[in-house]
């Protein structure tokens, strides 16, 4: 499927099969370190010799047993829980019931590409990609039975982010986690060109290393990490002629105060501001879409004129401080529905750029997967 330049992934087939791997793990300063997220930007070479000299140092460890992690951060006042292993990409579905890592976002192939090809030289995972489902209670039972132990490794890191580790290298243990994992079917949250990128990698070297790819499994019900909206502004868009689009898809528009304007979202309500007024707009409802589909399938394609830009926002402070009376509109979207994004991926449909806001993200470094390791 195609999308404004971007195309859908091809689909992993289940069952899923979730790997064990034997961890490089940075020291907990150079966990969140900018200095460490740009060094994996570089040469292959460069990479290469700087963990190698990090790891001579002390300041990178490298696990000498395969394992399975839980891993538990603590960012911003929430606690996210999940299962990290290196998942096989291998096999492709072919038939609808077979996909089990359904993307919700189009990819770009030439940053897909580009991706590729950055794993091709440094040989390595920097971090997982952010996979959610709603895990079995067997699952989740075996996942808490190992936080009631001690774990293996528990820090802070640099940007303030609580880490616990618990390394599961019992074969029995690991087998049980794997057969609940196995017919689960997950949601890409955070990652979908690394995904991308993991696929074209295995594809030009099957049978190898690539066909692994680092991915943390987070239950969705149990420690769920928060979906969030993704707020637009409009450039070269005015409020009425906002709002007369609305009307002429069937909705409605009227004008409010600022300080109860937010009042007003919810899943079939956005409200847009031109920095000087600001209305509520009720979209029709029915369809079957979420609001931020609705906006751009319906809402946008009825301006009378096309929009110059369409810029993103994670707070809505942010998108109304950008919009200017006669030039630009901010929109502000109501948090999506987890099931609807689901329901819309496993339909085979892609929600717009930018429609989800995943938080919060463990930072960089904590676990990483050396493709030299197998």
């Amino acid at each position: 499927m195609e999308r404004s330049g971007t195309v859908t992934p091809p689909y992993v087939a289940g069952p899923l099969h979730l790997g064990p791997f034997r961890a490089l793990r940075m020291a907990p300063l150079r966990v969140g370190d900018p200095a460490t997220a740009r060094t994996f930007g570089r040469s292959q070479r460069k990479v290469l010799d700087r963990l190698a000299r990090w790891e001579e140092h002390g300041q990178v460890a490298r696990d000498r047993v395969p394992a399975l992690y839980v891993h538990e951060y603590t960012a911003a006042g929430l606690t996210v829980r999940g299962v990290v292993g290196v998942l096989d990409l291998s096999r492709r579905a072919v038939l609808p019931a077979e996909r089990a890592v359904l993307p919700h976002e189009g990819v770009r192939p030439a940053q897909a590409d580009d991706l590729a090809d950055k794993l091709a030289e440094i040989r390595l995972h920097p971090a997982p990609i952010l996979l959610v489902h709603r895990a079995s209670e067997t699952l989740r039972s075996l996942t808490r039975s190992q936080v009631a132990r001690r774990p293996t490794h528990a820090f802070r890191d640099r940007v303030g982010q609580e880490h616990r580790l618990w390394a599961v290298t019992d074969p029995d243990e690991i087998a049980a986690v794997q057969r609940e994992v196995a017919p689960s079917r997950v949601l890409i949250a955070d990652g979908h060109h690394r995904y991308a990128a993991y696929l074209r990698l295995q594809a030009r070297d099957p049978g190898g290393a690539a066909d692994h790819g680092l991915v943390m499994l987070v239950d969705q019900t149990d420690t769920p990490l928060h979906l969030g909206a993704i707020h637009r502004v409009v450039q070269g868009v005015s409020l009425p002629e906002l709002t007369r689009a609305v009307t002429s898809i069937g909705g409605a528009g009227e004008r409010v105060r600022r300080a109860a304007a937010l009042d007003h979202l919810g899943p079939d309500h956005l409200v847009a501001t031109d920095g000087e007024h600001w209305s509520a707009l009720t979209l029709p409802t029915g369809s079957g879409r979420s609001a931020v589909e609705l906006l751009h399938e319906a809402v946008l394609p009825s301006l009378p004129r096309s929009p110059r830009s369409v810029d993103y926002h994670h707070t809505a402070e942010k998108a109304a401080a950008a919009a200017r009376p006669g030039k630009a509109v901010a929109v502000l979207l109501p948090a999506p529905d987890v099931d609807h994004v689901v329901a819309v991926a496993a339909d085979d449909r892609l929600l717009p750029e930018k429609a989800t806001s995943f938080q919060p993200k463990p930072s960089p470094g904590v676990l990483m997967h050396s493709l030299l390791d197998g």
